[in-house]
């Protein structure tokens, strides 16, 4: 590496650098001269902040360059020529990195010194015994001459290679760290699919569980995590049959690990999880080391929480959302048996509510209903809080939520969001009415829901397009999809979601318009052997059960007409009654029919609808299927507003 001498850093270089990212030659940027600030190892490669003395950023040299390094050529403070590089950016911080792939030493070491500190150390040396100049020895007299800030070579008796102070520090760690000190570490970002040999040091933030698949080829298994390094960069890691199995039970949520001999491929938009441009696939001849003394420069799980009132734009969505709040109840277990094998799966249900005065029912499943499911079932009378990261959102109910294989349940979480969620509680939320969040969309649009205002048809746009609702759904985590799919709680098909003002123009009074359902979990019961009812959800008897309504309505408004689904909480709204209070209306006698009266005080009554269109087959014949998710009164000065908004845009289109 030659060294040239009568340089000084580039002014606007890095500015130079970040404007041209990958460079296709040296010819395509000017000279650019930078200085090394806060030289320090990097596993085997070694990390610097380069500085041009207007900016800073972030870099790392090229694992070539570690030798110069090594032997005191590139030292702390010294100026380099950048001759090849790369700039990447890191996703998760929405910062430029810098990779430096060759350069040229100017100057081995330097330190900046003020005219007045060259005056004083020239007055300290006039006291010292006198001793034969060098010629090549800088001039005093030069130097009082010199104005602002200039470079000199250090003295020899204070400086220090990086080598002896990367040998002092290994003196002093303990075995463990000093070997984690010979390895060479890259950073996620600097990644891509055609570097060779590569280790990176990175916590699981969250593992999936093992899953089979069956295909042409055969059967086999797979399972993934999500990995974070000491920048927050995330990257998904793949694992599939004998590596899937080998791999597994090493890889522990939370645990710090040096992994090595992996791939990377670019990432599948569709399906991928993090924010980074490329997966990793790890086989049987991946090398996974846990290093349990490197785990507090690693960042823990991270959550981005969404307040449980703006859930509504998520539901259906691919997107996931973290959710974070008091636990008001937990059900016990229940077995939902799949259709597709047989097999019977655990599910629990927590109902949570937050600072928006807003309750949903969140659905764990397998491991998470038996384990920490369990755990908060022991502590529900505590109310605790609950931090719960990757959810589906569907609209079971107007709004649930679901956890999947990847997601992360946390129980009374030490952040600041747990905190300040527990001082809300205490101090007011106890007392607090609270209002699902599925049942009580608002027809504004401040809530963060879906409005009753937006995507706003007549009832002719719906009953006219037979093709409405059969987008399908993207099965990015299989497996539980599947569960979520079987018990009700999510369709493969992809309802479309409209808004209509319509009136309620007749409800059969002979249809069967409720079910018998379990206090607990609400599903349906059958008569049991000797008495009661029985609960296959709570595989459980009990004396007592409650209605719930389960009923189909004709809903008109100026273009036509069409049947509509309503379910228990919608329903009431539409009757003015619970399911129980009109049962014992119908079981009453007498000359009129309180029965008949009720339901006919709920017709012809106008309401605002957000509701969902699906297809069902029914005898191999395809069927629109329309359900109501939300019903709120017609305000009319807000109906007012929009239609008169509605015919402005009519009149700017013309």
């Amino acid at each position: 590496m030659m060294t040239a001498t009568g340089k000084s850093v580039s002014p606007d270089g890095i500015s130079t650098l970040l404007s041209i990212p990958k460079p296709e030659s040296p010819t395509d940027f000017p000279e650019i001269i930078l200085k090394v600030t806060n030289l320090e190892p990097k596993g085997k490669s070694y990390g610097f902040d380069a500085s041009d003395g207007k900016m800073k950023i972030k870099a790392i040299f090229s694992s070539r360059l570690s030798s110069e390094i090594l032997s005191g050529n590139i030292q702390n403070m010294s100026l380099i020529r950048v001759l090849d590089y790369t700039v990447n950016e890191i996703p998760s911080k929405s910062e430029k990195f810098l990779i430096i792939t060759k350069c040229e030493v100017v100057s081995p070491e330097h330190e900046e010194l003020i005219k007045d500190e060259v005056k004083q150390e020239d007055s300290e040396m006039g006291m010292l015994s006198k001793k034969p100049k060098l010629e090549n020895e800088v001039n005093s007299e030069n130097i009082k001459e010199a104005k602002g800030i200039f470079l000199k070579p250090k003295q020899e008796i204070v400086s220090k290679s990086a080598a002896q102070i990367i040998h002092e520090q290994h003196g002093n760690m303990a075995p463990s760290a000093r070997m984690a000190m010979t390895r060479r570490v890259h950073p996620l970002v600097s990644l891509n699919p055609y570097q060779g040999n590569w280790t990176i040091k990175v916590r699981v933030t969250s593992k999936g569980n093992m899953r089979t698949y069956k295909n042409a080829r055969g059967e086999g298994c797979v399972f993934n995590v999500e990995l974070t390094d000491g920048d927050g960069t995330q990257i998904q890691a793949t694992m599939f049959n004998e590596a899937a199995k080998k791999f597994y039970d090493r890889f522990e949520l939370g645990k710090v690990y040096y992994i090595s001999k992996g791939t990377l491929r670019v990432a599948n938009k569709q399906f991928k999880t993090v924010q980074n441009d490329y997966e990793m696939t790890l086989n049987e001849n991946s090398e996974v080391e846990e290093a349990s003394d490197e785990a507090a420069c690693i960042p823990e799980t991270k959550f981005k929480f969404v307040p449980i009132d703006q859930l509504g734009p998520y539901v259906n969505s691919k997107d996931l959302v973290d959710v974070i709040g008091i636990v008001q109840s937990v059900s016990p277990t229940m077995s939902i048996r799949r259709k597709s094998n047989n097999e019977t799966v655990p599910k629990r249900d927590i109902v949570v509510a937050d600072e928006t005065k807003k309750t949903v029912v969140v659905s764990l499943w397998n491991d998470l209903a038996t384990t920490v499911g369990q755990e908060l079932h022991d502590i529900a009378d505590k109310s605790p809080v609950v931090a719960i990261k990757s959810l589906k959102v569907g609209d079971f109910q107007g709004i649930s939520l679901s956890t999947l294989g990847k997601s992360i349940v946390q129980v009374n979480p030490v952040i600041s969001e747990s905190k300040k969620l527990r001082n809300w509680y205490d101090s007011e939320g106890k007392e607090t009415s609270m209002a699902s969040v599925g049942s009580g969309l608002s027809p504004s649009t401040k809530s963060g829901g879906r409005s009753m205002y937006s995507d706003r048809v007549c009832l002719a746009h719906i009953t006219s397009n037979p093709s409405l609702g059969e987008d399908k759904l993207l099965l990015d985590d299989f497996n539980w999809l599947i569960c979520l799919i079987e018990s009700g709680q999510l369709s493969l098909v992809q309802p479309a979601f409209f808004s209509i003002r319509a009136y309620i123009s007749f409800i059969k009074p002979d249809q069967s318009m409720w079910y018998r359902a379990c206090k607990t979990c609400n599903k349906k019961m059958t008569d049991a052997l000797g008495g009661g009812y029985w609960c296959e959800g709570c595989q459980k008897n009990d004396a007592e059960c409650s209605l719930r309504y389960i009923m189909v309505v004709k809903v008109s408004d100026g273009s036509g007409e069409g049947w509509v689904s309503s379910f228990n909480e919608e329903a009431e709204k539409i009757i003015g009654c619970s399911a129980d209070e009109l049962d014992l209306l119908k079981s009453q006698m007498g000359e009129e029919n309180s029965y008949q009266l009720k339901l006919k005080e709920a017709t012809w009554t106008p309401h605002l609808f957000r509701v969902s269109v699906s297809q069902n087959e029914y005898n191999n014949e395809k069927r629109q299927r329309i359900t109501v998710r939300a019903t709120a009164p017609v305000d009319f000065a807000a109906e007012s507003k929009f239609l008169l908004e509605e015919i402005s845009k009519m009149r700017a289109s013309q």
